[in-house]
């Protein structure tokens, strides 16, 4: 059993790997994550604390295997492509996606998390070139040491709001000015999803505070005037499957669709350049 020491936003990864093994250990897994289920199991952590609820378990499925779709359409384009999966946590899209073997891909986190990563997921994933990176994804010399002759897919689940904004914008300029080109795919908060973070029940659970608030598509675009641009923004309640929620949480989604107040506070983004 390995022994878990985080707090702030690192220890919210908590709560999606929670989520996520109990979609898989459910009648009706959408994501089918054994590994999550398993990792659970190799942690000495109360996973009760997480400030997670009944039915949430569907909302992180469902935004999970969003982003995974997206992955694996840009790697059918890009067979030859270098993938950097951003504040990766215990999170085992690598073996979701199973992407071939031109596919560099590189999970990046705190080595704090790296090294519990490495203690629950104890197998290289898969016979494609995989490197753990160590670091703070808003550190610059990391990706010194990744190679940039590739198109890059960057995929970025629940880091977004925890970057204060300039980090945010300084690190998708880097990745910009690095790769020849590529996609960003991610969520994001609103502004009005920053200030109502004390309604996020594994944000309050793990201690950790929201800073960086999206309210528009242009907003991203203008971090790299004439070389981002935004191809794809919808909000988190337009996903498939939230008939799978419970009968009150299907009320909460339908509402939460029609009303703007609460239909934009998040969004998944997908950015080209």
């Amino acid at each position: 059993m390995a022994k878990v020491r985080l707090s702030g936003a690192q220890a919210t990864m908590l709560a999606t790997l929670y989520g996520r093994a109990v979609d898989a250990r459910s009648p009706r897994p959408l994501l089918h994550d054994t590994a999550a289920l398993e990792a659970v199991e190799r942690l000495e952590f109360d996973f009760a604390t997480t400030g997670m609820r009944r039915g949430d378990e569907v909302g992180v499925a469902l935004r999970a295997a969003h982003l995974d779709t997206w992955t694996r359409e840009y790697l059918a384009a890009h067979p030859q492509a270098t993938v950097l999966h951003l504040a990766c946590g215990l999170d085992s899209r690598v073996q979701r996606v199973d992407p071939g073997p031109g596919v560099r891909w590189y999970d990046v986190d705190f080595p704090d998390v790296i090294d519990l990563r490495r203690q629950v997921f104890p197998d290289p994933p898969g016979a494609h070139p995989y490197e753990m990176v160590a670091s703070s994804v808003t550190d610059p010399a990391w990706l010194a040491d990744v190679p940039g002759d590739q198109p890059v897919l960057v995929v970025a689940e629940g880091l977004t709001m925890y970057l204060k904004p300039d980090e945010g914008a300084a690190l998708l300029r880097r990745i910009v000015d690095h790769f020849p080109s590529g996609q960003f795919v991610f969520d994001a908060f609103s502004r009005r999803g920053i200030k109502w973070q004390k309604l996020n029940g594994p944000v309050q659970a793990a201690g950790a505070t929201l800073y960086w608030g999206i309210d528009s598509p242009a907003e991203l675009e203008a971090i790299q005037p004439g070389r981002l641009r935004c191809v794809t923004s919808m909000g988190a309640f337009d996903l498939d499957g939230y008939d799978r929620l419970p009968a009150r949480l299907r009320v909460v989604a339908a509402i939460g669709r029609w009303l703007p107040l609460i239909r934009d506070m998040s969004v998944f983004y997908r950015l080209e350049f």
